[in-house]
């Protein structure tokens, strides 16, 4: 969204940030219904990584206020590249902390990562505007070991919570948002994660890892081009 509003829409990265966090937590909240009604969602998981990411997110929101514009959307391009990167490794690496056995989850082992892990995405959200999808998903899956399904369901949660933490943060700021824009871009966002929520539960979960981190690269290389070369 933010990379839409901004360089689409021509807004502020001020103006683009509140919006894309409106728009991202909704669209998540309504997205997430189908993933619980087919119990794809680590309920507990998602209230761990919510609760140390939603301080997380006012830390990031004060340190994006003092930052120039085309610096946040470097730094937003090279934290995809990277997340597009680790989405793309080989799985032998993939993390198993959190992973569910017969047993459930080994809290133990899984939340010395997860809290961290929650933590940095909040940063994130807070100082980049996003829900934090790209960068939830690649956490659960490659880090704790998170099924890719139970993971999309999960993040959906986190992505709400951290969102609406980050929307006040920056709201309380002074930052005025467009609601024209807001509600349209919203309500086309609503439709499409319900479609799209139907056709991921069909779709084989390594084929969907690697046209994710494929959308991730595309976008961050149109960034880095129109923040290094078409706005010089």
């Amino acid at each position: 969204a933010v990379p839409v509003l901004v360089f689409a829409l021509g807004l502020d990265i001020d103006q683009a940030i509140p919006i894309s966090l409106i728009v991202v937590g909704v669209a998540s909240a309504v997205g997430a219904i189908p993933k619980v009604r087919a119990h794809l969602v680590q309920w507990r998981l998602a209230a761990v990584f919510a609760a140390a990411g939603i301080p997380a997110t006012f830390l990031g929101s004060a340190l994006g206020r003092v930052l120039p514009q085309s610096v946040v959307m470097i730094g937003f391009a090279a934290v995809m590249i990277v997340a597009g990167a680790r989405m793309l490794a080989d799985r032998g690496d993939t993390g198993t902390a959190c992973s569910v056995g017969d047993s459930g989850i080994n809290w133990r082992r899984c939340a010395p990562r997860a809290i961290p892990a929650g933590f940095a995405v909040g940063v994130l959200t807070g100082l980049f505007g996003v829900g934090g999808g790209f960068l939830i998903i690649p956490a659960l899956v490659l880090m704790l070991g998170i099924d890719m399904q139970i993971a999309i369901g999960t993040s959906l949660l986190i992505i709400v919570a951290n969102s609406a933490a980050g929307l006040i943060s920056h709201l309380g700021s002074g930052v005025t948002i467009d609601p024209a824009i807001t509600i349209s871009f919203t309500g086309a966002a609503i439709v499409a994660s319900l479609v799209a929520g139907r056709f991921g539960n069909r779709v084989d979960t390594g084929k969907l890892q690697h046209w994710f981190a494929y959308l991730v690269f595309a976008v961050a290389a149109y960034i880095l081009f129109d923040t290094l070369v078409l706005s010089r």
